[in-house]
C-alpha cells in the first residue's frame, strides 16, 4: 500500500510530508521510503497559531478559522508529495494535524487537540485518509505520545543492549527497548521550543531558529540560568509523562529569566541547548541506554549533537538515517506507518509507553473517491519493522 504520512510538529514552522510502500509480511511491516518533502506553513498562518497557543487567549472562531486553514495547507501538501513521491498511486493520506492544546493535569492527560480538517485533504487528493490519531489513546488512560514508540519498539527490538530512539523536534521525546522488559517511552521536555522562541524573539524574528547552532557556539552557558531551567518539576517525573508548549512557552522562559543579570543572546542560546542535552542526557541515563539514534530537527543542529555527545561519554549517538530511516521524515514516516496498522485493524499503541490500559486501534477515518481501503485484520500481528530501500 502506497501512504502519504503528514506531521507538523511543536515547533510549528511547516509540514512534514513522507510516501512509503508498506506492505505485511508475516509478522512483520516492510517499509520501503520514497521521500520526503517539506512545506513551510505561510506566514500570516503560522502568526495565527502562535496567537491561539498557551497562555493566550482564544476564541472559537479563530479555532474554527485555523482549522479550515490548517487543512487546506495539509491537503495541498499531500496534493504535493502525491503528485512528486508517488506517481499520483497514493491510496492513504495519515494527518497529524496541529497540536494546539495537550491537557495535563498533574500526571494525567485529560485530552489533546490536533486541528486540520482533514475532509480538505480527501476532497483535495481523493485519497482516504487517517486523522485525529492521539485520541483513543487518551481515551485509553493513556498519554496520547509519544505514539511513535510504537514504530520505534518495533524498529529496534532485537538490537543489542538497550537502544534509545530519540526525537529532537520541538519537544524531545524517547523509546527504550530494554532487553526483556517493557518498552518506555515519555517526553524528556523541550528539544527546540525554549530555543527557538529565544532566537525569534532577539534576533526580532530575523531567525526562526538557530541556524546551524551558531549562536549557542559563540556563547557560554549562563550558570544561574541553567540552574534555574534544571529546576523544572516535570525532569523528577517519572514516566509515562509527556509535556508541551502548555508549559514551555515564552513566559516560562521571562520567568526564569526574571531578576537576572542581562543575559546576551548567544549566551542565552547556549544555556538552552545545554539544557536540552542535559534533559536529554539524564534522561537517557535513567533508562541505561545503550546508544541513541537520533532524528528530528534538532539533529540539524551539530553544537546541540555535540553537547549531547559530550553528555553521553561512552554512548554511541547517531542519526536514525544510518539504520535507513531518514532523520528529517521520521515522524512523518512513523504517522503513516500508524496509519496503515487502522486500515488493517491493527492496534499501534504500546501500553507500557503511553500509560493506557490496553494498546488501541487509532484514529478517525475518511473515505476518499474509491471508499475507505480496509484490510482483515492479520492472523498474527506485526512485531519487526523491516525497512528497506525503495526498488529502483
Amino acid at each position: 500500500m502506497r501512504v502519504i504520512g503528514l506531521m507538523s510538529g511543536t515547533s510549528f514552522d511547516g509540514i512534514d510530508a513522507a510516501a512509503a510502500d508498506l506492505d505485511l509480511d508475516g509478522d512483520r511491516i516492510v517499509l520501503r521510503p520514497l521521500g520526503g518533502l517539506g512545506v513551510r506553513y505561510p506566514d500570516e498562518l503560522r502568526v495565527r497559531i502562535a496567537s491561539v497557543l498557551p497562555p493566550s487567549v482564544t476564541t472559537i472562531e479563530d479555532v474554527c478559522r485555523l482549522d479550515t486553514g490548517i487543512g487546506q495547507a495539509f491537503a495541498e501538501a499531500a496534493a504535493t508529495a502525491n503528485e512528486k513521491l508517488c506517481a499520483g498511486r497514493a491510496e492513504l493520506v495519515v494527518a497529524h494535524g496541529q497540536t494546539v492544546f495537550h491537557w495535563v493535569e498533574g500526571t494525567a492527560v485529560r485530552g489533546t487537540l490536533q486541528i486540520g480538517q482533514p475532509a480538505w485533504i480527501a476532497e483535495r487528493t481523493g485519497c482516504a485518509v487517517v486523522a485525529d490519531l492521539r485520541s483513543r489513546d487518551v481515551a485509553a488512560g493513556g498519554q496520547g505520545a509519544p505514539l511513535v514508540s510504537a514504530v520505534d519498539v518495533m524498529w529496534l527490538r532485537g538490537r543489542p543492549g538497550a537502544p534509545v530512539a530519540l526525537n529532537l523536534g520541538g519537544i524531545a521525546n524517547v523509546t527504550v527497548v530494554p532487553p526483556g522488559a517493557d518498552a518506555i517511552a515519555f517526553d524528556t521536555g523541550p528539544a527546540n521550543a525554549l530555543l527557538d522562541l529565544a532566537v525569534s524573539e532577539r534576533t526580532a524574528g530575523r531567525l526562526t531558529c538557530d541556524v546551524d547552532g551558531a549562536m549557542a557556539a559563540r556563547g557560554r552557558v549562563d550558570a544561574e540560568l541553567f540552574d534555574r531551567l534544571l529546576a523544572e518539576p516535570y525532569y523528577a517525573r517519572r514516566a509515562p509523562k509527556t509535556t508541551g508548549k502548555e508549559l514551555f512557552h515564552r513566559q516560562y522562559l521571562d520567568a526564569a529569566l526574571a531578576g537576572l543579570p542581562a543575559v546576551a543572546d548567544d549566551d542565552l542560546a547556549a544555556t538552552l541547548t545545554a539544557l536540552t542535552a542535559r534533559t536529554v542526557g539524564d534522561a537517557v541515563r535513567s533508562v541505561g541506554g545503550t546508544e541513541v539514534i537520533a532524528a528530528g530537527g534538532g539533529t540539524r543542529n551539530p553544537t546541540l549533537m555535540r553537547a549531547l555527545a559530550a553528555e553521553l561519554p561512552g554512548v554511541p549517538v547517531r542519526s536514525s538515517d544510518e539504520l535507513g530511516l531518514p532523520a528529517a521524515w521520521k515522524e512523518a514516516y512513523a504517522f503513516a506507518l500508524l496509519g496503515f496498522c487502522t486500515v488493517h485493524d491493527i492496534p499501534a499503541t504500546v501500553a507500557s509507553c503511553t500509560g493506557a490500559r490496553h494498546p488501541s486501534v487509532l484514529g478517525a477515518v475518511l473515505p476518499g473517491r474509491a471508499g475507505f481501503p480496509w484490510r482483515p485484520r492479520p492472523e498474527r500481528l506485526p512485531q519487526v519493522l523491516e525497512i528497506v530501500a525503495a526498488a529502483a
